[in-house]
């Protein structure tokens, strides 16, 4: 029985054609198609804490959408939403990120949530980024995680069933601000 190669970045980086793919375990996978209602969550999120981005010093933040984060050889990931703060990382970055970040955020395809609910979790744990949340479109839930003594705790989480109307929210690291959730969830403009 042959050993399984264990792929790399460089197999990443080297990966032909324009579908969208990610390094997991070492293995090269395809990411999900994305559809509106995730599309939706992560613009709208993404207006919600743009005040974040535009300040510079310990306040301001890197946050990115669709972007490859390299924690190890075989684990490259591309995550929703992410974030770095200027404290910690003062000039923009480029290419495929290598800093852990502070902050990431994965919208929920149907299908893939192992890999968010699981994989990525335990990931994110081992490397020490902050702060992770989970966003279900379908579901019109949130779950923000915060790092406390090595492991993730739940800091915050909703469920916003569909005729209810969701609220303002202040969820950690972004809690100087409130985060309309219904415009995240797609109910509220």
């Amino acid at each position: 029985m042959e050993a399984r190669r264990l792929r790399t970045i460089d197999d990443l980086l080297a990966w032909p054609g324009d579908e969208r793919v990610e390094l997991i375990d070492g293995d090269i996978v395809q990411r999900p198609m994305a559809r509106f209602e995730h599309g939706l969550a992560q613009s709208a999120l993404s207006d919600e804490i743009q005040v974040f981005k535009r300040h510079g010093g310990p306040d301001g933040w890197w946050i990115v959408t669709e972007i490859s984060v390299q924690y190890s050889e075989h684990q490259c990931p591309s995550h929703d939403l992410a974030g770095w703060r200027k404290a910690r990382v003062p000039q923009r970055p480029s290419g495929v990120m290598t800093l852990v970040p502070d902050w990431v955020c994965e919208i929920l395809s149907p299908g893939h949530e192992r890999k968010d609910l699981v994989h990525h979790l335990m990931l994110l744990q081992r490397a020490g980024v902050p702060h992770y949340w989970i966003i279900s479109p379908e579901d019109r839930t949130l779950i923000a995680y915060a790092l406390d003594a090595g492991g993730y705790r739940v800091i915050f989480s909703a469920e916003y069933p569909l005729g209810t109307v969701p609220g303002r929210v202040r969820v950690p690291p972004f809690d100087a601000v409130e985060i309309d959730l219904g415009y995240v969830f797609g109910s509220a403009g």
